[in-house]
């Protein structure tokens, strides 16, 4: 099995492992009236059902059928007589309904190994079961019955699937029973099919979900691997059968061939006088003359031997009493061994199940069907209680399928239109969500537009804002230094010492209230200063003054390196008389208020030029600052010739995009969702930020929560049942996106995850969640990398280079935590700013680190000034 997954192809392969593009099981919800065409399943006969589904809340309708004989000619004959025959049936069978569908699904149930390249498309690699049409090996049966249908002037048929028995049997069951992902059929001939993760299915190249593979046990030891176990009458039936050396497995287990491996040892026994005193019969020695039928009856506990004796004399036998115990012995031997082979092939695929799910053990149901199972009690019995010798790890629940071959059939169909129509819904829903590259390309030539109207002081959604860091770290800086962080609802004190060695950090965390961060400004500044008060007692700092950088991650217009004015809260802060305030002097009233203590307060300084700061330690190239976290904001180094608000004509300053807030003007061409609107709504701040509600972490679980209630209400997730728990704002968090995206993670983890949240979903809903999450995140990762080449283009312009080597110092935990954000970002500022060489490296603690270095930087420079 797993020889033939991995693709490890041989002449004569033990099991085919043929994946059969059913990729989901039912979920209750499949309604619709089907037409079955059912060939092979059955022997010499070929039936045509109609089938109507009404979910699992509707009362079930019995489906109507028709059996046809096939002819022994047909059988031998040619392909197109056969499937002229089939066509036939099917046009007889529809004259007696009510059509009024113009053109009805049809499910084309095949029970020959066949290898399936789509759900439509059926190659048939061999005959078997007696059927040896000439022209039809090698060729796709599906077309071959389109094209029957087609002459015979059949109009209002479409051929949807194509499903062997097995598939049919697992689909069968009902779906109250709860997912069934084995099916297993013992008939005249037997074969297994179970749900492997598609990612381990070499043929598919497909890296999602789950497919459906036909196992074709049948032809298992045909490479000789059965040799301990094949008797002399299991080579003497080969030799006598159509396909000698094949289907050498299915001859040990089938149905076709019990009764035919019975007769084998009866004759054998009585020529050597061990049964019916040395005498046979011409029926006894006649190919055929006993049946599974005879076996399951002379095996029967009750009336066994009365049966026994009756199927003796019809065979022109005269048995003794000992005759028919010894008979009913040989019966009970040859489908004992059956089973229990049965069992062992069924283990090997349980545990195959249970290694591909990683699960220590496996709760798995089983679906049934096939005469041997209708008609031979001990067989399930016995078949059970050998599973559960041999696969112990495995829970199995063994369920008889519901006609699998057409109810089944009818229900891999319905599946079928079922993924198909949610696939649109879902595709539609998505659309606005992928971007092109012209879409691409128009946002960052707007962020251009907007970078250059702030700079020169016009009406813009970027504010542009002069930092007055002048220079980024040139590796001679040296001294301690204080920093405050303040970004969010935990604040930091940190110890930062700048040496020749490089950079030691202390630092203590200290979380803000809710209640602070909504009170007055009063009390939240009193409340930092009381935590530097702490963070000193503890370091032992009292008495020093300290050089301090206030890393104050909020949107500021500074008016100097140690003035920062506060334009507006954001990330839930609402701190009273603090907006139009200078934020530094707010700092040093509070100081103020503590007497006895003294802090020299040197640069107020964003989070994102903090970024910016630590990585030009590391990286001298480093020019431009990138945040992705709970907010998103960039900075770069911009020449300050450019700077209408200062004054100066040489040198540079970092400008402060405050990026998060482009487009609040509208200009910014991007198809806004009814998604993103409603994230917007229920947001502290509608209509402001719009840039960052379309990328930051604060806001991409709450548009996926959105996405997945519209496609729950469409049907496409959860069966179209209501969940409260989805109701619930902030319940999807983005770290969510970051694991379920994971290339490592199995989707049994996914799932996981999901039900950890409340949600009881199937694993087609796990393929829809993690589907959503990537066109989430891909959307926001393009339009930051949109951002980030409108930044690095500006800057190679401003120095009239052809090609710009520059790095960007990144921080955040959407960027550093999401398994692709950060290369579809740098993919996307490659594709958009093909003459800027860049590289993204990420920052070590830039919010505390890099408030250190500007201050530091702003130490030097000042030392420098007065020499």
């Amino acid at each position: 099995m797993e020889q033939e997954l991995m693709g490890q192809n041989s002449p004569a392969p033990a099991v085919r492992m043929l994946p059969t593009y059913v990729g989901s099981t039912p979920h209750g919800t499949e309604k619709g009236e089907f037409v079955v065409l059912e060939l092979g399943a059955t022997g010499a006969s070929l039936r045509v059902l109609w089938v109507t589904l009404t979910g699992t809340e509707g009362q079930r309708k019995e489906p109507r059928s028709r059996e046809f004989s096939i002819p022994p000619e047909v059988m031998l004959g040619t392909g197109q007589q056969l499937f002229d025959f089939a066509a036939h049936c099917l046009a007889e069978f529809l004259e007696t309904l009510p059509v009024r569908d113009s053109c009805l699904p049809l499910g084309f149930n095949f029970s020959f190994p066949c290898h399936q390249t789509g759900l439509d498309k059926s190659i048939l690699i061999s005959w078997t079961k007696g059927f040896r049409c000439s022209g039809v090996e090698g060729q796709d049966v599906v077309q071959l019955l389109r094209e029957a249908i087609e002459r015979q002037g059949i109009s209002s048929l479409d051929v949807v699937a194509v499903v062997n028995d097995t598939v049919g049997t697992m689909m069968g069951c009902d779906p109250r029973l709860g997912p069934c992902e084995v099916g297993l059929v013992v008939d005249t001939g037997t074969n297994a099919c179970y749900m492997e993760e598609a990612r381990h299915v070499a043929a598919l190249d497909e890296d999602r979900g789950r497919v459906c593979v036909s196992v074709e046990w049948g032809s298992f030891g045909d490479d000789d691997a059965l040799g301990l176990v094949l008797t002399p009458f299991d080579h003497a039936l080969d030799r006598e059968s159509l396909n000698p050396g094949a289907q050498r497995f299915e001859k040990m287990i089938g149905g076709l061939y019990q009764g035919e491996l019975v007769r084998l040892v009866l004759a054998y026994l009585a020529q050597r006088g061990l049964l019916f005193g040395g005498s046979t019969s011409p029926a006894l020695l006649n190919r055929g003359s006993v049946s599974l039928e005879h076996v399951a009856e002379m095996e029967d506990p009750s009336a066994g031997a009365a049966k026994a004796l009756a199927i003796l004399r019809s065979l022109g036998l005269n048995p003794g009493a000992s005759d028919v115990g010894l008979v009913r012995r040989v019966c009970e031997a040859v489908s004992s061994r059956a089973a229990c082979l049965c069992a062992a092939a069924l283990a090997a695929v349980l545990s195959r199940l249970q290694h591909s799910r990683e699960q220590l053990s496996l709760q798995v149901a089983v679906a049934t069907g096939g005469r041997v199972f209708e008609q031979h009690p001990r067989f399930r019995s016995l078949l059970q209680e050998m599973v559960a010798v041999l696969a112990p790890g495995c829970d199995v629940s063994f369920i008889p399928s519901v006609d699998g071959g057409g109810q089944g059939v009818a229900m891999v169909t319905a599946v079928a239109a079922r993924l198909a129509a949610h696939r649109r819904l879902l595709e539609e829903t998505l659309a606005p969500f992928q971007l092109d590259r012209e879409q691409l390309t128009a946002v960052q030539a707007q962020m251009r537009e907007a970078m250059a109207k702030g700079l020169r002081g016009d009406a813009s959604s970027l504010r542009m804002l002069p930092t007055y860091v002048r220079s980024t770290p040139d590796g001679s800086e040296r001294g301690d230094f204080l920093a405050l962080d303040l970004g969010g609802t935990n604040f930091r004190v940190l110890l930062v010492r700048v040496a020749s060695g490089g950079v030691k950090i202390t630092n203590q965390v200290y979380a803000i209230p809710e209640g602070v961060t909504r009170g007055s400004g009063q009390q939240l500044f009193d409340h930092i200063v009381d935590c530097i008060v702490d963070f000193q007692q503890r370091q032992g700092l009292g008495g020093q003054s300290l050089p301090l950088g206030f890393t104050f991650s909020f949107p500021c217009r500074q008016v100097g390196l140690d003035q920062g004015i506060l334009l507006n809260w954001t990330k839930g802060f609402k701190a009273s008389d603090c907006e139009g305030q200078d934020v530094v002097a707010l700092l040093r009233e509070a100081i103020g208020r503590r007497q006895a203590m003294e802090l020299n307060v040197v640069a107020i300084v964003n989070d994102t030029v903090g970024t910016m700061m630590s990585c030009g330690y590391e990286d001298h190239n480093c020019e431009v600052g990138l945040i992705v976290g709970t907010g998103t904001n960039a900075c770069y180094m911009e020449e300050l010739q450019n700077v209408a608000s200062v004054p100066g004509e040489s040198g540079r300053m970092c400008i402060n995009m405050e990026w998060g807030a482009f487009g609040d003007d509208g200009v910014l061409d991007v198809p806004s969702t009814r998604f993103d609107a409603s994230v917007d709504e229920a947001s502290i701040n509608p209509g402001r930020q719009r840039f960052e509600k379309l990328i930051s972490g604060m806001y991409l679980g709450e548009i996926v929560r959105h996405i997945l209630l519209h496609l729950n209400s469409l049907g496409v997730l959860f069966r179209g049942q209501q969940t409260q728990r989805l109701q619930t704002r902030d319940i999807f968090k983005t770290k969510f996106l970051s694991e379920i995206e994971s290339d490592s993670l199995a989707l049994r983890q996914v799932r996981a995850i999901l039900e950890d949240l409340g949600l009881p979903l199937t694993s087609d809903d796990a393929l829809v969640v993690r589907e959503v999450c990537q066109v989430v995140s891909r959307r926001a990762a393009q339009l930051c990398g949109a951002g980030v080449a409108a930044v690095v283009e500006k800057i190679r312009e401003n120095r009239g280079l052809q090609e710009l080597t520059v790095t960007v110092g990144v921080d955040g935990t959407l960027y550093k935590m999401h398994p692709h954000f950060s290369s579809l970002v740098a993919a996307t500022v490659k594709e958009l700013a093909p003459c800027c060489k860049v590289t993204f490296l990420q920052s070590e603690d830039g919010s505390g680190k890099g408030a250190a270095l500007v201050t530091a930087v702003a130490c030097r420079l000042a030392q420098t000034t007065r020499v």
